[in-house]
């Protein structure tokens, strides 16, 4: 396939490769407590986005939502550095293979992607590092930092740009979360970023109802 010919980077290298060097290497390193610092970290900031929309309301949930934005912008500008697309690379194969990057290399989630054709791709996440932590409705703090991935990409190949949907989540009772990507069309609507407002009014809804 054509996209094997693409070489993505890893984001934080240099952190990895030490990672790799003083701390997998030694026999008394459990892998998995890796897992249970990442978790903690992500139910921090879960935990700090709710504190900032309850006793901060709309400008604390766009001051967090814009952080996490950022860092998401730099995880996509750090994996797509230096990346040459082949000539006869269809937009879908990018778009598929970059979302793999993000799902096995930055979230650490097993997948079974799918190219359906030439505008729409797809993917199942079979496990998620935070399903067991997270409710449904806080799957909704994962969306900022895919949207600066998205954004990065959109300023490394503004031709290959994309609508994202969520079909189903471990969270909410399916098996496995369901992603569907299709080919965005000049002057097109951004589902992904729209759907994140409806979510923020509602989590700011939910907020200030829990407010003392």
């Amino acid at each position: 396939m054509k996209t094997l010919k693409m070489k993505f980077k890893y984001p934080f290298a240099e952190a990895g490769a030490r990672l790799k060097r003083e701390a997998l290497n030694r026999p008394d390193y459990d892998p998995v407590s890796l897992f249970r610092w990442g978790n903690m970290l992500g139910m921090a900031v879960l935990k700090m986005l709710e504190a900032a929309e309850r006793e901060l309301g709309e400008a604390g949930q766009k001051a967090m939502i814009e952080a996490l934005v950022e860092v998401g912008r730099e995880v996509g500008r750090q994996m797509l550095a230096g990346l040459t697309l082949p000539a006869d690379m269809e937009p879908i194969e990018f778009i598929s293979a970059y979302a793999s990057m993000i799902n096995r290399e930055v979230y650490a989630s097993p997948e079974a992607p799918r190219i359906e054709d030439a505008d729409h791709c797809s993917f199942d996440i079979l496990w998620c590092p935070h399903q067991d932590s997270y409710r449904a409705f806080d799957c909704r703090v994962q969306r900022y930092l895919v949207q600066g991935m998205v954004e990065a990409a959109r300023e490394n190949f503004p031709g290959m740009d994309f609508n994202i949907k969520v079909k189903a989540t471990i969270p909410a009772g399916s098996k496995v979360c369901t992603f569907q990507i299709f080919r965005k069309r000049p002057g097109e609507a951004d589902d992904w970023e729209l759907y994140s407002d409806v979510l923020a009014k509602k989590a700011l809804e939910r907020a200030q109802g829990t407010k003392k």
